[in-house]
């Protein structure tokens, strides 16, 4: 496995300087920040990220991520355009020397929370998600306002009523027969993220969610380049979900290329983000890691919303310590 850090660019709280002191650290994962989603990335923008990472004796082979723009999410007239963007910025990270491309197939918001600093009993801050707290909150009412954090509030209550689950599995078949061979000529491993979280939410479909679903994803091209990011957390706050066997399997196929590792406590109402040891949580997180071990995955991994510690301000999720 190759150990590997987020970094949100040169305003991250979290320095490269930081992350190189990291024991064993090999990669960066990152994105270009300065770009409208579905646009272009300039050969600029790219060759400083991997400038700076590089001059901190780190390697600049993962991006986290190339968003998907919205038309090609809910299939609109214009996805076509942003498909080829799409591929353009697949060819551009790879002659840069990128190996795998994290990104997420969720309309409206990316993911949800209803606080992104709950205060433990230790005194960290954590992510979390309560039900009584999103039941306050319907989008689909007109009484009501996307407040949630990682929601995009440009959509209609209309658009949001019209989506449903078999449009997205279209639409996400036509995004991947169109980029998967882009991927496959210039060696690059596409690395879908899973819904966060694995459910409906005010009945807007998530389909990326279990094992079914997984293995429905991966037959739509069956590629190798076609893959997976398997985010511990985002499967893990559902009890349905055998994260452990799931790694297993997929590693196994050789169709993990990427791994979030992140500890759930799942509460009857929701689920806390918690440190990562296997106590600290629900999960067996050291079930899972072996479960990557001894099945050959020797891809890309990374710590994932850890708490905030210690005092430490900036990204809630990303800190330094945890």
């Amino acid at each position: 496995m190759k150990l590997s850090f987020r970094w949100y660019g040169a305003d991250d709280k979290v320095t490269l300087e930081n992350i190189r002191q990291i024991p064993k650290m090999e990669a960066i994962v990152t994105a270009v920040y300065d770009v409208p989603v579905g646009e272009v990335w300039s050969e600029k923008s790219i060759a400083d990220l991997k400038k700076q990472v590089e001059e901190n004796g780190l390697k600049f082979e993962v991006i986290e991520s190339i968003p998907v723009h919205e038309e090609i999410k809910l299939g609109k007239p214009d996805r076509d355009r942003y498909i080829e963007n799409y591929c353009e910025n697949i060819k551009k990270v790879a002659k840069a020397g990128v190996k795998c491309i994290c990104y997420n197939f969720m309309p409206v918001f990316d993911w949800t929370r209803t606080q992104l600093d709950h205060r433990l009993p230790d005194g960290s801050t954590t992510l979390v998600y309560y039900q009584e707290q999103v039941d306050k909150v319907d989008p689909l009412k007109t009484d009501s306002d996307l407040t949630l954090p990682g929601w995009d509030a440009s959509y209609s209550r209309e658009e949001l009523k019209g989506i449903v689950a078999e449009d997205l599995w279209n639409n996400l078949e036509y995004f991947l027969k169109k980029i998967i061979p882009v991927a496959a000529e210039y060696d690059v491993n596409m690395a879908i993220h899973e819904d966060d979280p694995c459910w409906s939410i005010f009945g807007l479909p998530r389909i990326i969610t279990d094992e079914k679903n997984l293995d429905r994803f991966l037959k739509l091209v069956d590629d190798r380049h076609n893959g997976i990011t398997l985010c511990t957390g985002s499967l893990g706050c559902s009890g349905h979900n055998d994260v452990a066997k799931m790694a297993a399997k997929y590693a196994a196929m050789g169709r993990i290329h990427f791994v979030h590792m992140r500890n759930v406590k799942i509460l009857d109402n929701g689920f806390e983000e918690s440190a990562h040891p296997s106590s600290c949580g629900t999960l067996d997180m050291y079930a899972i890691a072996k479960a990557l071990y001894d099945n050959g995955f020797d891809g890309y991994i990374r710590p994932d919303h850890g708490r905030m510690i210690w005092g430490e301000t900036g990204r809630a999720g990303y800190g330094l310590y945890d």
